[in-house]
């Protein structure tokens, strides 16, 4: 049996009373943790009845925290520093049990199907689109995010490219470096007073909305739903509004089918000219080849793309024709920006993340919480105390049909279910439930009796 994971942030049980003799409110905090002190009940430290020895598959440098994370927690964890192809994760992705990843490793429905081991799968980053979600949900693979950590440095980064662009210092910086003095203003502008058009107004939208107002800018945004603005900023009712109103468009939306190519040809001819575009969301979000066009009939002062429809694999790898055909003619083009990828490289973003996501995973891993899965039904029970120690949670992942919970619930009949709560999303269910007086016999039973109904999937045991 394994050795006892232990939950990081993990739900206690608090039964304290506030002395009627308290006088103040300083009186009234004394007396609450003095009883804290004495009633806290700490939850049970569980770990799965199966799955000796967990591993989990760590890529593209993830942060170390995280990784120190799941060691702490007793799981032996291989760290790579790139990312993998679908070859060398068909090769090696039998043997775990997790696997995390940022955006460049693709795990594919081959993959999935080859991973007979596997319970998670962590995104150490925003988007979920490298990952086949529909397919990791059918075989009781839940996959979570992190949604919000690195929202401030794609702002930051964001801010940073509309003073650069304006000002075209990419340019005057790499003249000077070859040794031409050209001091000029021509084409140079202040930020302040122009105005920002944001497509896309959720975590890192709203940021950007706040800081660009800080620089004196005027904001517009469009989304697919009704938000509430931050400070002064405005929503508009389409983008076409959006784009022949701004002086400077940035996209903050996720890769789906309604959104690739979403700028194209007859959105950039709607933009302003002299206009400029910034993609920090996914590559496939702007045709290339028609920014390109725009940029070089000068329609377009400039662009900053920190995304690309295929990205090299590792650093030190070429970004040329071979990756992108269009990629050294963007190259050449003057006041345009390239990055690789880096809006959330920031050592703040990256530790967060870390933190975030390998927290996340653990708590599925130690206490079968779905809550921030992507894929999957959010459920979660609170945790089992140390005093109920002949507890068993039963975490069921299974097919979303009629008659499921009545089968599960006649052989939960012979014992005291504590708790229990289910959810589904599309074609999968969750079902976690607590249960008393269970012996190690029984576990055996249990299991084979869940694992027999058709519309099982994956189904794991905590005690």
């Amino acid at each position: 049996m394994s050795s006892p994971i232990q939950i990081p942030g993990a739900a206690r049980i608090v039964a304290a009373s506030v002395s009627p003799t308290a006088t103040n409110i300083h009186d009234r905090f004394a007396s609450v943790h003095r009883q804290d002190s004495l009633n806290v009940r700490q939850p049970r430290v569980l770990h799965p009845v199966e799955n000796e020895g967990l591993r989990l598959l760590i890529l593209e440098n993830i942060s170390m925290e995280a990784v120190n994370a799941f060691k702490a927690q007793g799981l032996h964890v291989d760290h790579h520093t790139k990312a993998m192809s679908e070859d060398e994760l068909l090769k090696k992705i039998g043997s775990y049990h997790g696997i995390g990843i940022r955006s460049k490793t693709k795990i594919t429905e081959k993959v999935i199907k080859a991973a007979t081991k596997l319970l998670v799968i962590g995104c150490f980053c925003i988007g979920t689109n490298q990952v086949d979600l529909t397919a990791a949900a059918s075989a009781g693979i839940p996959v979570f995010n992190s949604p919000f950590s690195n929202s401030r440095s794609v702002a930051e980064l964001v801010m940073s490219e509309l003073v650069v662009l304006s000002r075209q210092l990419f340019e005057r910086s790499f003249e000077l470096r070859q040794g031409l003095w050209n001091k000029q203003s021509r084409g140079c502008w202040e930020v302040r007073g122009k105005t920002l058009g944001i497509v896309g107004y959720g975590h890192i939208g709203s940021q950007l909305s706040v800081l660009a107002e800080a620089f004196g800018m005027r904001v517009i945004f469009f989304d697919v739903v009704n938000l509430m603005p931050l400070g002064s900023a405005r929503q508009l009712e389409s983008l076409d509004a959006l784009l022949s109103d701004a002086d400077f468009v940035t996209l903050h939306v996720p890769e789906l089918p309604e959104t690739i190519n979403m700028i194209s040809r007859d959105q950039l001819a709607l933009m302003k000219k002299g206009a400029y575009l910034i993609n920090n969301a996914r590559g496939k979000v702007v045709d290339i080849p028609a920014l390109i066009d725009s940029l070089k009939s000068g329609h377009l002062a400039g662009a900053a793309l920190d995304v690309f429809p295929s990205e090299p694999g590792s650093n030190g790898s070429p970004f040329d024709d071979q990756v992108n055909s269009w990629a050294s003619t963007l190259r050449s083009l003057p006041n345009v920006i390239l990055t690789p990828h880096i809006g959330g490289s920031t050592e703040e973003a990256q530790r967060m993340i870390g933190q975030e996501v390998s927290q996340a995973l653990l708590r599925y891993i130690g206490l079968g919480s779905t809550i921030g899965a992507v894929n999957f039904p959010e459920v979660d029970l609170r945790a089992i105390t140390a005093e109920e120690g002949d507890h068993v949670r039963v975490c069921y992942v299974h097919k979303n049909q009629p008659g499921v919970l009545k089968l599960v619930n006649e052989t939960f009949a012979p014992y005291n279910v504590e708790k229990q709560y289910s959810d589904s999303k599309g074609e999968v269910a969750y079902l976690m439930a607590d249960i008393a007086n269970v012996s190690p016999m029984d576990v055996t039973r249990l299991q084979e009796s869940i694992r027999r109904t058709d519309a099982n999937i994956l189904t794991r045991f905590l005690a």
